[in-house]
């Protein structure tokens, strides 16, 4: 059977529809399919788009799923209150709008509302590179954590940090070059780009991953990068791969890559 794997979705759920309607016209409703991480951030439905996955668990889809690094922000945020990731080299906040917390929050609770109940949260973006006040914190807190059902927060908080099939290493951001696969870190499976991208080796499997955008499906001979910028305004990509190749899916059918 064909072997199916999504990339970045931040959030976009009528992507998603879309790019799951493609798999099921390609390989039928039985398709095994990995999801490459960052569900969440930037897009306008983040709580949609776990709701749909949890749909498609307990409907018995073949679905596996690896963590993204914003898929940690929203965790790290429900369980410590934390806004910022000491992995992240920017050092801005979880509310950035770079980053895209705040559209996840809006997806779970009414921003507004919370505004006129506590003015100085109308506008959670100010406090994309500053920390803010421990009053508005744990109010903030604790509107959210009454608002994410407690099966998004364990889906969350199980996400493997890979996926792995014959000959496929699946994760979101790639590997540490020269380390054995089973020792990667969770931080560079997470996080890492430049160094992975610029490795000509052989990993010991060939490397699925997203969080770098690119304009369209980047495939050397080492590895696939499938973040085509969802979370930027652009497509979402789904990839196929089965012994005759590598192809994406459009609405027309297969592109082989």
């Amino acid at each position: 059977m064909p072997l199916y794997a999504i990339g970045d979705i931040h959030g976009h759920l009528d992507k998603l529809s879309t790019v799951l309607a493609r798999i099921e016209r390609d390989g039928g409703p039985d398709a095994r399919v990995i999801f490459l991480g960052d569900f969440v951030d930037r897009g306008p439905d983040s709580k949609g788009v776990i709701d749909t996955f949890l749909h498609g668990q307990q409907n018995g889809k073949d679905w596996h799923f690896v963590k993204g690094n914003h898929d940690r922000l929203f965790l790290r945020f429900l369980e410590e209150a934390a806004l910022f990731d000491p992995a992240m080299r920017s050092g801005l906040s979880w509310l950035h709008e770079r980053i895209g917390g705040t559209e996840t929050l809006g997806s779970y609770i009414d921003l507004a509302a919370l505004g006129r109940e506590v003015p100085q949260l109308k506008w959670l973006s100010v406090y994309g590179d500053k920390p803010m006040e421990e009053d508005l914190l744990e109010v903030l807190f604790e509107r959210v954590h009454a608002a994410v059902p407690p099966s998004h927060y364990e889906f969350l908080r199980q996400l493997p940090l890979y996926h792995e099939e014959p000959g496929y290493f699946f994760v979101h951001a790639g590997i540490k070059p020269g380390l054995p696969l089973h020792l990667q870190q969770e931080d560079d499976l997470l996080w890492i780009r430049e160094e992975f991208h610029n490795d000509q080796r052989n990993h010991g499997a060939f490397v699925v991953h997203g969080h770098t955008p690119v304009e369209t499906p980047d495939l050397r001979h080492n590895r696939l990068n499938l973040d085509t910028g969802a979370g930027r305004g652009r497509a979402l990509t789904a990839a196929v791969f089965d012994d005759d190749g590598i192809f994406a899916l459009t609405d027309t059918g297969r592109l082989r890559l």
